[in-house]
């Protein structure tokens, strides 16, 4: 009689299901358990959002370009995948963001995101908001905090703390650049639970962002390289995807680009303890005692509505956003002094196409030769959807006349590329945290069935690789308490 070892099938070949994939190996040999592992792609390239191309000397991002360094997990991962070394910092020479507000582009005070009363002098410079604009923001240390325990979205609570011209001038328009979704129906708790909890223990935002900055350890302590919020990889993010392949592949996990799971299915080999089937586009089943979805939730409430419609049709309610990416390439003396800094992002209220543009070339080093300038805009979100039903000439046309009028560039680019994502963005709208209880419980039964991603419990690449991270320490938790399979 032989002895199989336990099988894990992970489904979807982005940021979580490759980091569920590298964690799965380093629990499955910390606790000295032998595990085969598959992981399946229906797209030829890994990497899911992540998507870097390398255009003559230019280099551009198709997707994220950056990850927060404020949460360690990325940087966590770069270190094990020996890239530490090949992190990049922002350019700080260039640091300064602009909002476009009332016909220009404003300065955003360094560091700003929720007012604090050092910033003032330059907020009030800055043009961005009026004097009552501002005396209505200082009302938030001495408004008193919500008693209510029910969710809340983002709109509400800023305007409740702050103000509606802080929260339209500047809030607004930096948690679009995040989610590029629509603030009156974004769930607080389920996206900043920070400041929900900076109201109830100290009664402000301000007062809240204050503490945060005493108790902060001094940066002399720490004796890790110094990080800019936002890092990078010297020859973009697709390096952190590559490395990733390539230990998993050292590692034997069974690799299946261009594999498209069609559907899933369960039998039970004893009570409590299930077998997966799935069900692959050219008729193959590949059989697992333990099945990852790291899909979009979309595509995950089609995987799982045989097992449970309930868990199928709340996994349907997750909304998404949809956007573009537009990179144009100029002659460094066709864009002159506009690009001295990271970019700029631009209000709702404003009404325009654009919701936002980097200076890639200012903001990271080595992404243009330096006789060029790389710009990235960026278009759609929740309400700004139109734009995205042109074609990408179109597109490019609406582009170019925003950034004539907000940054005075008229240049004809050299080289434009565009880059849609469809349904690219999860929404956690009001109610996430609820729906996601519905979610976990009605698939509860299924032991060794596990949904991790962008459309649960975070949307940057630290928060993708942190639940992959969590996954994997589950998965190998249950193929323990469950053994290995005789044959």
């Amino acid at each position: 009689m032989s002895v199989t070892p336990p099988h894990v099938a992970i489904v979807g070949g982005g940021i979580a299901g490759l980091a569920t994939a590298f964690s799965l190996q380093e629990r499955a040999a910390e606790a000295g358990i032998p595990l085969a592992c598959t992981l399946i792609e229906s797209d030829r390239a890994w990497g899911g959002k992540i998507v870097t191309h390398r255009v003559g000397d230019a280099l551009i991002e198709a997707g994220p370009d950056s990850f927060l360094s404020q949460k360690p997990w990325a940087l966590q991962l770069c270190a094990k995948l020996g890239l530490s070394d090949r992190l990049m910092n922002t350019n700080e020479s260039h640091k300064k963001t602009y909002v476009f507000s009332r016909g220009r582009l404003r300065e955003l005070p360094e560091g700003l995101v929720v007012v604090a009363p050092a910033k003032l002098g330059s907020l009030l410079r800055s043009g961005l908001l009026s004097w009552p604009g501002v005396a209505r923001m200082g009302m938030d240390l001495v408004l008193p905090a919500r008693r209510a325990d029910g969710d809340e979205s983002l709109a509400s609570f800023f305007r409740r703390r702050v103000g509606r011209e802080v929260f339209e001038r500047v809030i607004e328009p930096l948690m679009a650049g995040i989610y590029a979704g629509d603030a009156e129906q974004i769930s607080l708790k389920a996206t900043f639970p920070r400041f929900l909890e900076m109201e109830r223990e100290h009664g402000s935002l301000i007062r809240g962002m204050l503490a945060g900055r005493k108790t902060a350890p001094p940066s002399g302590l720490n004796a890790a390289p110094a990080r800019t919020m936002f890092v990078t990889l010297r020859d973009g993010l697709g390096e952190m995807v590559r490395a990733l392949v390539a230990r998993l592949s050292e590692a034997r996990v069974t690799m299946r680009p261009e594999h498209r799971v069609m559907a899933l299915r369960v039998r039970s080999t004893r009570p409590g303890t299930w077998t997966y089937d799935l069900l692959m586009e050219g008729g193959q089943v590949v059989s697992a005692d333990a099945v990852v979805l790291a899909t979009p939730a979309y595509v995950t409430a089609d995987l799982v509505r045989s097992l449970s419609p309930t868990a199928a049709g709340t996994l349907e309610t997750i909304p998404y956003a949809s956007t573009a990416t537009i990179s144009l390439m100029y002659g460094a003396d066709e864009v002159g002094s506009s690009l001295r800094g990271f970019g700029f992002v631009v209000p709702r209220v404003e009404g325009r196409a654009l919701l936002a543009a980097t200076w890639t070339s200012s903001k990271w080093a080595h992404r243009a030769p330096p006789s060029h300038a790389l710009i990235r805009a960026y278009v759609g979100g929740v309400g700004h959807e139109a734009i995205l039903k042109t074609d990408d000439e179109t597109m490019v046309r609406h582009v170019r006349e925003e950034l004539r009028s907000m940054a005075g560039i008229t240049a004809m680019p050299s080289s434009v590329r565009v880059h849609r994502w469809e349904r690219g963005m999860p929404q956690y709208t009001l109610g996430h945290l609820d729906r996601l209880e519905v979610i976990q419980g009605s698939l509860s039964p299924y032991r060794g069935l596990y949904l991790t991603g962008a459309a649960y419990r975070g949307i940057g690449i630290p928060d993708c690789i942190r639940d992959g991270s969590d996954t994997a320490e589950a998965v190998v938790r249950s193929v323990m308490a469950r053994g290995a399979r005789t044959d």
